[in-house]
């Protein structure tokens, strides 16, 4: 069993990576999954973890049976805006059946890798937070402004009883946030990513109405053929943007579009009189207005009375800035090249509760540490090393101490 990074440590290191992996373990044998939560069990926890590392702790209950918990080491500025640590406590369902170990037991195998549901997405955000604040905090160190760690309920709904609602509360707003970090993916050898914005999510339905008749019959302007223009567009659009991916290596400069769901018909030999289809989108935000204007454009080339439904639009949110302009991103910058990597900064191509951050103008950073880790969030037996995340909770002692004395 590897309990331990591959660094030489001190007695006392060697204990505090055995508290931080006993509380990961602990925080992942909570079955906090959708559907039916009870995120209580994770409060008590929390407020168990804030005790015992000297944070004060709040737990606002703005949204029935959706609780924000929030730990707070004060600063020594504490007027100056603060620090928000973000993370959240539910995860998405699990068939055990397919899986090989317990999805809540928190199993370690023979090479350290710790499995259960949560462990990437996104419960080692939220303990590796704490771990790097019990550690700073040993060794004497004071912030200068405010550190909030809040964990949200929601987020793997979408958040819409999460933080889409909490960042419009008065408890929320009282935090004064000046910068924020949420969950992201890590990145590869000494490079880490870093997401300053996200993809806007845009699903729709295109109708197509036409001529209903027999099955024998070839009709004219029947639905058919005004789907098959649709899917026409699409695929050809599509197939621009898979070059375009492969040309540029990046996929967050890249539109997404997927059909998902294609309805209508009531007999096999009749031609309905409209069928309909599902496409799901991620655009990049200064590309929305465009992509729009070309997918209505899609809807008048096919056909008359071909019309176009929004199923979810996201809202527009603004990027954080990159450049010199911030001083979170500075301090951001500097602390990872100390630390000798380098930063990849792009839009994320999902989405999580960092638009809401930044849709209420706080400037937010998808952060994590899981270096050379595959991606294993919302798969079966998804797991993170013992070695990554207890060298995740070094990279953010440094970054976390950056941002608090920007």
């Amino acid at each position: 069993m590897v309990i331990a990074s591959k660094k030489k440590m001190t007695t006392s290191s060697k204990k505090l990576d055995a508290i931080a992996v006993e509380n990961f373990r602990e925080y992942l044998r909570i079955p906090s999954v959708h559907p039916d939560i009870d995120y209580e069990p994770c409060v008590t926890f929390l407020e168990k973890q804030a005790k015992e590392i000297g944070l004060k702790v709040s737990v606002f209950r703005d949204v029935p049976k959706n609780p924000m918990v929030v730990l707070t080491w004060m600063g020594k500025e504490s007027d100056l805006p603060s620090i928000v640590l973000n993370s959240h406590m539910d995860v998405v369902p699990v068939f055990e059946e397919q899986w090989a170990h317990k999805p809540f037991g928190a199993e370690i195998d023979s090479e350290g890798n710790i499995y259960a549901r949560g462990a990437q997405d996104c419960k080692c955000t939220g303990i590796q937070y704490l771990e790097a604040i019990r550690r700073l905090k040993l060794n004497g160190v004071e912030p200068r402004r405010t550190v909030h760690v809040t964990f949200m309920p929601d987020e793997e709904l979408g958040g819409v009883n999460g933080a889409e609602q909490y960042v419009k509360t008065q408890n929320f707003k009282n935090l004064n946030a000046g910068c924020a970090l949420d969950e992201a993916a890590g990145g590869e050898n000494k490079t880490l990513i870093v997401f300053y914005g996200e993809k806007r999510r845009w699903s729709f339905r295109i109708h197509c109405p036409g001529q209903s008749g027999h099955g024998s019959l070839l009709l004219e302007n029947t639905p058919g053929e005004k789907v098959r223009a649709v899917l026409s567009n699409v695929y050809d659009f599509r197939a621009e943007q898979k070059v375009k991916e492969a040309q540029d290596k990046r996929t967050d400069r890249i539109t997404s579009i997927n059909l998902t769901i294609i309805e209508g018909g009531i007999k096999n030999n009749v031609i309905p009189n409209e069928l309909a289809l599902v496409f799901d989108t991620r655009v990049p935000m200064d590309d929305s207005e465009g992509f729009e204007r070309k997918v209505h454009q899609w809807c008048k080339n096919a056909g008359a009375g071909v019309w176009l439904e929004d199923v979810h639009k996201g809202g527009k949110h603004p990027n954080t800035p990159i450049d010199n302009s911030n001083i979170f991103w500075v301090a951001f910058k500097e602390a990872v090249h100390a630390m000798g990597y380098g930063v990849n900064p792009i839009l994320s191509p999902a989405n999580s509760d960092a638009r809401f951050f930044r849709e209420a103008l706080i400037p937010t950073f998808g952060f994590s540490p899981n270096q050379d880790s595959p991606i294993m969030a919302h798969s079966n037996d998804e797991f993170l090393n013992v070695n990554v995340f207890l060298k995740g909770i070094e990279i953010y002692q440094e970054i976390i101490r950056a941002l608090f004395n920007a």
